[in-house]
């Protein structure tokens, strides 16, 4: 069965002539939905792939109607690849169905990595400039220095709880915890 996936991203749009152009590439079954692509989750498009069998093809107008990035594009057609499910994308002329779609798309999905790649060397660099400059990353502590001499300084008192004094500076136990042990406070 010819299967296809017809998506707008808003309200406002309409998937008419992407449906006109999967009914003439011989679709027996259209998928419309109207989500943006950041979405994840989008219900027309979990159907549609639940739906498709051994033997089926899934046709889409664009590549950019069925996936968020190309990342998700390689993931949703090496799953429909691995169920033998072919797929086709009309505007971009590539059918995985045959020897040359399935080159087109193994060198998409060669640079979907490279890419990937490339925003992790970046992230790592940045991350190693920043920590040589001194800082680090990372969320700030909740209690100062100052908050933590004092909570040390109250817990010294053995009338105080740790409960009290974490009520006292409005933090959990666990908080001032760890806070104490940062800092070098036993107590």
């Amino acid at each position: 069965m010819i299967v296809g996936y017809a998506r707008v991203s808003t309200q406002d749009q309409n998937s008419d002539f992407q449906v006109d152009a999967l009914e003439k590439a011989g679709c027996e079954q259209i998928f419309q939905e109207k989500f943006t692509g950041k979405l994840k989750e989008r219900p027309e498009l979990s159907l549609c792939l639940r739906t498709l069998r051994k033997g089926d093809s899934l046709v889409v107008w664009k590549l950019d109607r069925l996936a968020r990035s190309l990342k998700d594009l390689v993931e949703i057609v090496q799953d429909l690849h691995g169920r033998e499910i072919g797929f086709k994308s009309l505007t971009e002329s590539i059918d995985t169905t045959s020897s040359g779609g399935r080159l087109v798309f193994h060198i998409f999905g060669a640079l979907a990595e490279f890419e990937h790649d490339l925003i992790r060397e970046r992230t790592k660099a940045g991350l190693d400039a920043a920590r040589a400059r001194g800082r680090k990353g990372g969320r700030r502590p909740v209690m100062s220095v100052s908050d933590v001499k004092k909570a040390a300084a109250m817990l010294s008192d053995p009338a105080m709880t740790k409960a009290e004094v974490a009520e006292h500076f409005k933090v959990s136990r666990t908080t001032l915890n760890t806070s104490l042990k940062r800092e070098g406070y036993t107590i």
